[in-house]
């Protein structure tokens, strides 16, 4: 019993930085042990300095809320060649769409995070995004840029610039304009 547990404490080690999937990109800073009901539960103490939180996963769980490693480089080079693709709209309600955005968002599969990302992208000469839209849109990109960042070792700046220039390469953001007609239904789909 006790080698389980020292394998599974020893996944993750303080000071590396990890991804949990409802929260993003955060950091162990340490490994702590509580009781808590009169049980000892071993806890990783992640740090989300963004979102100024600090959370206590217990080691047992790590698997069942899906926290993770950080990506290798090749899963981050597959991320951002899903950007250069066509975007993939549904036709079915907003509500629906934004669902399984939300779902895939939360996911904390980077292939997911990049798919919300190239289909809620708006360039300049499309149309504006509703409120709702935009808040996932900024979620996705923000869990995207964070996780490019850190197995870069980059800034979030220059990670956005990796992330931009393979949005720009999507053929859909080359049509201009009139890109946006599949989308027009949007709005009707939330007034709706």
């Amino acid at each position: 019993m006790s080698t389980k547990k020292t394998t599974q404490r020893d996944v993750f080690k303080p000071g590396e930085f990890i991804v949990y999937p409802a929260h993003g990109v955060g950091q162990v800073t340490a490994i702590e042990e509580q009781e808590i009901a009169g049980f000892k539960l071993e806890l990783f103490v992640v740090n989300f300095t963004k979102e100024k939180m600090t959370l206590r996963v217990p080691v047992a769980k790590v698997a069942s809320v899906g926290m993770r490693k950080l990506s290798e480089s090749s899963a981050i080079s597959k991320a951002l060649d899903v950007l250069t693709g066509r975007a993939r709209i549904k036709r079915t309600m907003w509500s629906r769409r934004a669902q399984e955005y939300e779902a895939k968002i939360n996911s904390g599969d980077l292939i997911a995070v990049a798919e919300v990302v190239r289909d809620l992208y708006r360039s300049e000469a499309q149309p504006e995004q509703s409120y709702s839209e935009r808040q996932l849109f900024e979620t996705a990109l923000a869990r995207l840029v964070d996780e490019i960042a850190a197995v870069d070792g980059s800034t979030e700046t220059e990670a956005m610039k990796r992330v931009e220039t393979s949005l720009a390469k999507s053929p859909r953001r080359s049509r201009g304009a009139d890109a946006g007609d599949a989308d027009n239904d949007d709005a009707s789909d939330e007034a709706a």
